[in-house]
């Protein structure tokens, strides 16, 4: 696997990030990613952005997500000419380790309905589709000011 390291992201990351997402992040229906956005995630949680990197290239991502009760899992995703290496399986075990570390007992995953592809890594890592939620979304509009309510 060359020089690969898995590391969380930084602040100086972001256009690198949002390329390769361009590259290795399947989903047109997801809305566009944004420099603003990234760097929204890492200054909440400054580890939850975690990257494969060989050399000064990224080839792979998964955001591990803990909102202190539970773990999500998004965009894991392997640049295209480095899949079925492991990098995938190596993200999610890394992200794994990351909520064990919090305490956590349960992930969830967005995994997209038409990625077979994907459905395989997932399985393989020993994730099953719940049959018994499915996922609801509302787009959100721009907040009318700049301060969080609490």
């Amino acid at each position: 696997m060359g020089d690969l390291i898995l590391r969380a992201a930084t602040d100086g990351e972001l256009s690198a990030i949002l390329e390769f997402w361009q590259v290795a992040a399947e989903n047109e229906s997801r809305p566009p990613d944004t420099p603003e956005a990234v760097e929204a995630l890492l200054s909440r949680d400054p580890e939850a952005l975690i990257l494969a990197v060989d050399g000064a290239r990224i080839v792979g991502s998964i955001i591990a997500g803990w909102d202190g009760w539970r773990c999500h899992l998004y965009r894991l995703a392997v640049a295209p000419w480095r899949r079925r290496e492991g990098i995938g399986g190596l993200l999610i075990d890394a992200a794994e380790q990351r909520f064990r570390s919090f305490g956590g007992t349960r992930v969830d995953a967005m995994v997209l309905d038409d990625n077979p592809a994907a459905h395989r890594i997932w399985a393989a890592h020993g994730y099953r589709r719940q049959s018994d939620w499915s996922r609801w979304v509302k787009p959100l509009p721009a907040p009318a000011s700049s301060s969080p309510i609490l």
